[in-house]
């Protein structure tokens, strides 16, 4: 048993498929399958199921990827800051994020960071969804990833620092843009971009207009809130997206962000594997991001009135 068939067993019960791990690992089909087969071969039982469509692990496999995927994780940071230790430079901390995130969240942070700690490199990786994030954290490709809290995620730790209220996102000549606030009587029937469907924020405006018996109506999906929210500012309909400080203030002045106080606010900030483990450099940058974040006033999350003028 070698650490390069453990990669690849896991490669492959996480892609459910021989040939795709093939091609991401640039080899055939028949070296992936000759390292799972060692695996079974020394363990003495199956691991992989086989279908039509790819390949599921057995109860024994399932038990051995969630142990192979985490130390995989444990073992790629240490070899990371071992490279880190070879080449004498500041180190680095590794950070994936949605698409919106460094220039809502980091901005500020990052220039901190880098003014204390010029020779730290930071890497920034982007993901389409916190399914996504938390995979990459898990796999041990990065340290930290922002993320849209969400339900639990096997082996990771979450820790919230910012909570988002919901606004209604209208141009400034939309018949509810003179709203104080918007009730959830007023959405009933109005046209809505939609938020990506396979996220955490979707999932969590899903459940509450079910809960709401609000019946409304969602255009085809966007790739993200910043998206969403210019389409509303155009006046090409309207968004219910968590309040970001990038779109508050007078450089909108075509935009409104209408409170939607009924709709429980969002939360979002950090995942990492364990918080113990994580490097002093990575904490550090999750601190400094998580105080600039508190150091905003009310206004800049999306409080009433917080666009007007």
């Amino acid at each position: 048993m070698t650490l390069d068939d453990l990669r690849f067993f896991s490669a492959v019960c996480k892609a459910g498929s021989l040939s795709a791990v093939a091609r991401d690992m640039d080899c055939t089909q028949s070296a992936v399958s000759q390292h799972v087969k060692r695996l079974e071969r020394e363990l003495g039982l199956s691991l992989l199921e086989r279908h039509p469509r790819g390949v599921v692990p057995t109860q024994a496999g399932h038990l051995l990827w969630m142990a192979v995927d985490e130390g995989l994780g444990s073992i790629d940071r240490a070899l990371r800051d071992i490279d880190d230790l070879v080449r004498g430079d500041g180190g680095s901390v590794r950070i994936t994020t949605g698409a919106t995130t460094v220039r809502h969240f980091m901005s500020d942070a990052v220039v901190d960071f880098r003014r204390r700690f010029p020779q730290v490199s930071l890497e920034f990786e982007t993901e389409n969804s916190s399914r996504g994030c938390c995979g990459a954290v898990a796999a041990g490709r990065v340290d930290l990833a922002w993320i849209t809290m969400g339900e639990p995620v096997r082996g990771i730790e979450q820790r919230p620092v910012v909570e988002l209220p919901w606004v209604l996102a209208v141009s400034a000549d939309h018949p509810l843009a003179a709203n104080p606030s918007i009730a959830p009587a007023d959405l009933e029937g109005i046209r809505i971009v939609g938020l990506p469907g396979n996220s955490t924020s979707r999932s969590h405006l899903d459940h509450w207009l079910r809960e709401s018996g609000i019946r409304a109506v969602f255009d085809t999906s966007v790739a993200d809130w910043d998206t969403a929210i210019l389409l509303a500012e155009l006046g090409l309909g309207c968004a219910l997206v968590p309040a970001l400080p990038g779109w508050l203030g007078p450089g909108h002045a075509g935009l409104r962000l209408v409170p939607l106080p009924a709709l429980p606010p969002l939360g979002a900030g950090w995942a990492v594997r364990r918080w113990d483990a994580l490097s002093p450099l990575a904490r550090t940058f999750a601190d400094t991001v998580a105080r600039h974040c508190a150091r905003r006033p009310a206004a800049a999350h999306g409080s009433p009135g917080a666009d007007r003028g």
